[in-house]
This record gives structure tokens, sequence and C-alpha cells, in this order.
């Protein structure tokens, strides 16, 4: 290859990266945080309006942290003052100080934050229809400062059913849930839907599982690639190509001018765990931060009967982005019984947040080991870490309250913020949110 086509190539992919920018990855971090949790963090509260309050979603942008869920009352880390935040709220990253000018008010839970590329707005995301009174169904862009509606932002892409996660990479604020589409890419200035996504997604995993809808979705750290999961069977390409089998996740591929269905998919996926109740039971995936590989969480019990080793449930489980094909998971860590709603890789450490007795689970059995083998698992009460490369439980333990499970962490450059409905962390009073900071 000559010099010229050199330099053609390395400005076409210069170009791609420049264009499709970093997505908003977990952050990299050189140690593992440590088990004691800061003093300085808010504490939900219960009340007349939310008798048990929950934290789903974190965002920081700039200095500040953004908090949403299911709640109406924030107590400052002293408990002397009570703000009525219905289900967002900001407070100092570093601080904890509750802002008193931030105050918006969502009818209905907040599940997806994210910041703009310039700081200057908050996109959220969830079951609300109404914010600050005025209708806006599953998505809303507001002041940071202040939590005004932006009024331009007119997302009407969303005209039904909710919003669960949301990514801004480079020019596109991607967007998923149970909306017509499921899976869109918008102008993150008008709202509008710019043709970057057009993916039919359908189908149903039971009928019990409710609408099709895509739970959670990660984006690979250079921004090129998508891995989403959820209630859904079937994936076509764009144009309406022919149908692909896609049960329960699917990875894409973030080109230049448009997003298109990658061949990867894990064949176990198709199969049930043993709660048939559960039957959409993948809960969240992250990618590490190198890109090289993603871990993915999930609900549904143990396996069925044959299935162990194979079959993601009640698991984390670690995949290589560059196989295609896997036959099964680098390596698989059970509970043995308990979900896991969350995770974050930060390359040191996966963390993993739900209402897990236990990780190492050998048998992943609702046990801890059996008759010959009675302590064949690793008590971590309601969070945990695991090492990224040999799959097995890291000593880390603060442990916290169980409740139903922590439903998203944040790894920043200061630590990792935990979101949950818990009341303790390490045995201190910390009601929904807590932060522990590298040592």
């Amino acid at each position: 290859m000559n010099v010229r086509r050199l330099l053609a190539l390395g400005a076409a992919v210069g170009l791609l990266v420049a264009w499709m920018g970093p997505a908003q990855a977990q952050q990299a971090q050189p140690a593992v945080v440590s088990e004691i949790p800061a003093d300085f963090t808010p504490n939900l509260a219960a009340d007349a309006v939310v008798g048990q309050p929950a934290v789903y979603a974190l965002a920081q942008v700039g200095s500040t942290m953004y908090a949403g869920g299911h709640f109406d009352a924030i107590q400052n880390s002293s408990l002397t003052t009570t703000f009525i935040r219905p289900n967002l709220v900001s407070f100092g990253a570093s601080t904890g100080v509750v802002s008193t000018t931030f105050a918006p008010a969502f009818d209905n839970d907040v599940w997806a934050l994210q910041g703009s590329a310039d700081s200057s707005a908050l996109y959220v995301g969830g079951d609300f229809t109404t914010v600050n009174r005025t209708f806006r169904r599953g998505l809303a862009k507001i002041n940071p400062a202040t939590g005004a509606l932006i009024t331009a932002f007119q997302p009407t892409a969303i005209s039904s059913g909710y919003v669960r996660e949301i990514r801004l990479v480079g020019n596109h604020l991607i967007v998923a849930g149970s909306f017509p589409k499921k899976l869109v890419s918008l102008n993150p200035i008008t709202g509008a839907d710019d043709g970057y996504i057009n993916l039919a997604i359908s189908g149903t995993v039971a009928s019990n599982a409710g609408p099709t809808h895509i739970y959670r979705f990660a984006v690979s750290p250079d921004g090129t690639k998508l891995v989403a999961v959820g209630n859904f069977t079937t994936v076509n390409g764009p144009g309406g190509t022919a149908v692909n089998n896609r049960l329960r996740a699917f990875r894409v591929d973030l080109g230049l001018t448009a997003a298109t269905l990658s061949t990867w998919y894990y064949q176990p996926l198709t199969r049930m765990c043993q709660a048939a109740s559960l039957p959409a039971y993948l809960r969240d995936v992250d990618f590490s931060p190198d890109g090289s590989y993603f871990v993915i969480v999930s609900t549904g019990y143990v396996s069925l009967s044959g299935d162990l080793g194979s079959t993601v449930c009640d698991a984390a489980a670690r995949f290589e982005t560059a196989n295609l094909a896997p036959l099964r998971p680098t390596w698989m860590n059970y509970t043995g019984g308990d979900t896991l709603h969350s995770v974050a890789v930060t390359g040191v450490a996966v963390y993993t947040n739900g209402h897990n007795r236990w990780l190492d689970n050998t048998y992943g059995r609702d046990t801890c080991g059996d008759f010959l083998h009675p302590n064949a698992c690793s008590p971590r009460p309601g969070i945990g870490a695991i090492d990224p490369v040999t799959g097995k439980a890291l000593s880390w333990n603060p442990g916290k309250t169980r409740g139903v499970g922590g439903k998203d962490l944040l790894a920043t450059s200061a630590g990792l913020w935990v979101a949950s409905d818990g009341q303790k962390f390490n045995g201190r009073y910390h009601y929904g949110i807590a932060f522990v900071p590298l040592p």
C-alpha cells in the first residue's frame, strides 16, 4: 500500500472516530475501591407518597451527581433536612449537598440519565408522562441546574411505552425501551429520529414477559458496538432484511452512517431458567474499559437440569467481543438463585449489584453447596466484585441490605457509586445511595 493510500485510510479512520466520538462507558480504575462508604451522601426517605423508595439510575455531570428512581423525599447525610424531589435529585459529587435550585417534578419513575456532550443539559428517561406538569412521555431534556424543561427537544418517536436506557454516542442520542421502535437514535438538539438506527425488534420470549422491550444496553468505549438485553425474539436488519433469531440479547455494529445487526449471538440464551415467572431474565450488560469483552448479569433463578455452565441464570458471564459465536462464556459466576440487577466493569474488577447472598456458587443451586461440599460458595450479600480474568469473587465484601436489589452502578475517577433500595452499606446507614472511594 503506498503512502498516499495509507494517509487516506488514516484520515478515514480518524473521521469515523471523531464523528462517532467516545461512548459514556464506565471509568477505568487502577484499583479495587474501598469497602468503607463515604459519610457525605444523601439518603432516601420513605413518606406517605412513596413508602418503599429506590434509586434506579445514576449520572455525573461535571461536579454534580444525579440520582433517579422511585422516591419522593430525600434527606441530607445527617438526616436533619428533608427535600421533596419527585423521582430525581441532584447533589454535589464530592459533598453530598442537595441542590436547592434543582427541583423538577416527574410524575413517575426515572430509569435512565445521560448528560449532554457540553454538560448544558440532562436527558431523563423512564415511566413518566409529565415533567413539571408539562406532557413528556418517557423522555425529557432538562436544564441540569434548575430542572426546567428544555422545550426545543421533542422526542416524537417515544409516542407510547417507556424508556429504560439512554447513551450519547457522538452525534446520536441512543434510547431504548418499549416504545414503537424499541431502539432509536435521536438528534440530541431537536429530539427527531435521525434514521441512524432502523432495526425491526419484535416478539416476546413468553406470554407473561410483558411488552417487547429493550431493558438495558451498553456501548463499547470506542462507540462502535452496542449490546442490548430485554424481551424480544427477532431482530431484522435495516430495510427489512431476513429475520434473525435473537432471543433476549443482540449486538449492533455502529457504523459511520448506519447501525447494522451483528452476527453475534450466544445460542443458550434461547433457553429458559427455572423461574417461569421471569422469562426475560437478562438484567444488565457492561463493556470493559478497553472494549475487549463485556459482562452480562441476570435473574431467572437457577439453571434447568443439564444447563449448568451454559445458561446465564442468576449469574454474571463474560463474553469476548471478538468472538461472534461463543460456545460458552469465558467464565460464568453463579449466585445460586439470587438476582444480579446491575454490573460495572472497571478493568480491575467486575462489580455486581443485586439481592444476591453469594457469588462463586459452584453448583448454581439455592444453597451454599451440598452435603458433600457445604461451602461451595463465597458469601457476598447484596454486592460483590469478580476478578475479570479468573471469574472468581475478589475478597472485596462490604455487604449491603439486599432488598429487591441495586439497579445501577457508576464507576468514576473517584470511586464507585451504588444505587439500591437498601438502607445499609457495610453496616452504615446509606439509604438508596452509597459511594465507596478509591484507596
